[in-house]
């Protein structure tokens, strides 16, 4: 079977934490560590693809489990053989391992411990060199003690935070992401999340009865990253712009269009000319 950037399945290595997909973003082979095998998360995005999402936090994370799991997905993905024979041409490497979930990783209590776990066995497999470490987030739980203290160390490890911001406004992360804490509340989590850690923003467009970022929301996405940008102490690397790849398992995925990659490229292009920042465009 050859890995596609349209199929994110986290069975994909038939185990209970670790998993492999083929990402647009990482540009390579992404070794996944999935802190919400329960598929519970603190948010629901209409245009999540996880099935039978639920409410909640990660469940307690068996993390001797979890690392003996990825020593053996390592130890797989590595080969040549099997890159060949899953890997589409110019994916053939392990761009990264990334710290996510079908849910919220951040709230896995174990967080720092995993992220231990991970930094031992990439540098076991001889990856410490070629290979990222990623946290992706919504950002929600950035102001927690226990995932500062994991961002200071991801940074220490050379990692990065991809942290999700959909909308410019109110409205649009309560009709996105349906949650209530509103647009000052996820700025100042891409804040938590770039003054400890480089960090992207992640951003998916898609047409939703209209592009989901435009008009005056999308004047005030780039108005604060902008401000950030220009803030001290500060690691906001750029925006990873993407655009709708895979179905939807939400009640609203019917209504769910993708863009038109040349009406994504020429957003990416107004986003990178009003914040000053590098925009990555993945259709």
């Amino acid at each position: 079977m050859t890995l596609d950037t349209r199929d994110h399945d986290r069975g994909s290595a038939g185990l209970e934490y670790v998993y492999y997909v083929v990402s647009r973003r990482a540009r390579g082979v992404s070794v996944g560590v999935n802190l919400n095998p329960n598929n519970a998360c603190n948010w629901r995005c209409v245009y999540c693809q996880v099935p039978n999402l639920t409410a909640g936090r990660a469940p307690a994370i068996d993390v001797p489990r979890l690392e003996r799991e990825l020593a053996a997905v390592l130890t797989r993905v590595t080969a040549p053989s099997w890159l060949e024979a899953h890997a589409p041409q110019g994916s053939r490497r392990v761009a990264d391992i990334a710290i996510a979930g079908n849910g919220e990783p951040t709230s896995a209590r174990e967080l720092g411990e995993v992220l231990e776990a991970v930094a031992r066995q990439r540098a076991a497999a001889g990856l410490e060199a070629t290979c990222g470490l990623t946290l992706i987030t919504n950002g929600s739980l950035a102001h927690q003690p226990h995932v500062q203290r994991a961002l200071e160390r991801l940074a220490e490890l050379g990692g990065e935070v991809w942290c999700k911001l959909d909308g410019g406004d109110d409205a649009s992360i309560a009709r996105i992401n349906s949650s209530a804490t509103g647009f000052a509340r996820a700025r100042r989590a891409l804040e938590h999340c770039a003054t400890r850690c480089p960090t992207w923003v992640q951003t998916l467009v898609f047409d939703w009865g209209g592009p989901t970022l435009a008009g005056a929301a999308l004047e005030q996405y780039c108005a604060a990253l902008r401000e950030l940008r220009e803030a001290q102490r500060n690691h906001l690397r750029g925006v990873l712009l993407y655009g709708l790849a895979r179905p939807s398992h939400q009640p609203e995925a019917a209504q769910l269009r993708a863009l038109p990659e040349g009406e994504l490229q020429a957003l990416g292009a107004e986003i990178s000319r009003l914040t000053g920042l590098e925009v990555r465009v993945s259709a």
